[in-house]
């Protein structure tokens, strides 16, 4: 059997169109799926309340409540998450100590919250998580597999933090992921792309809300 000779122009663009266009190939229904809103909390959102506010998130919040509210009324579950100081910090990774990320020495005042007016109602799951990712010694696997959920549509904040090291989780524990391109946001908006072009190729389905919203309305009305 012959080998082919593959060209280095032939496989960068292959690789860059991947990035740039690619798509997986799953559909997205309403009974399969699942919201996850990944630290939508005040010290990220509230404008002026923490060194960690991220303004592109405060922007991005009425889009991501418009799906939000699009998700409860076709019957997909919405699992919310704060990144919160829990067992003592004794949960938490211990190299964190040594990153610039939290050295600015800010303690949040109390629990983590939800920043007012994004949610979550009574009968939706909060889960508190010690680290970037929602799967890292939190009960979400659980949660979603007792729901019946195989598909994660996963929002927030940091794009390139918790979002992202999430999606990745998901994909490694079996889940078809879905990462909003327009409803996550990160602290520098010149890494929003990138990150959304290495989860496009090779670990989610990337959509915007307005995308994800017809997916699961046209499976839903069939």
């Amino acid at each position: 059997m012959e080998s082919t000779a593959y060209t280095e122009e032939w496989v960068a663009a292959r690789a860059r169109d991947g990035y740039e266009r690619g798509r997986a190939s799953f559909a997205v229904r309403p009974e399969r799926s699942a919201l996850l809103v990944v630290d939508m909390q005040e010290e990220f959102v509230a404008p002026g309340f923490s060194p960690y506010w991220v303004p592109a998130a405060t922007r991005m919040a009425p889009r991501l409540r418009g799906l939000v509210e699009h998700c409860r009324t076709v019957g997909v579950p919405v699992v919310w998450t704060v990144f919160d100081d829990t067992h003592l910090g004794l949960d938490r990774p211990h190299a964190l100590r040594y990153l610039p990320h939290g050295a600015d020495g800010w303690r949040r005042p109390g629990p983590a919250r939800i920043w007012g007016g994004m949610g979550p109602r009574e009968d939706e799951v909060l889960i508190r998580k010690p680290s970037y990712g929602a799967f890292y010694d939190t009960p979400l696997d659980t949660v979603l597999r007792n729901l019946g959920r195989d598909t994660v549509i996963v929002t927030g904040t940091l794009t390139n933090y918790c979002c992202g090291t999430t999606a990745r989780q998901a994909y490694e524990r079996g889940y078809r992921v879905v990462f909003g391109a327009d409803t996550t946001a990160t602290d520098d908006e010149a890494r929003q792309e990138p990150e959304l072009a290495v989860l496009r190729k090779g670990f989610a389905l990337v959509l915007t809300a307005e995308e994800i919203t017809a997916r699961l309305s046209a499976a839903a009305d069939a």
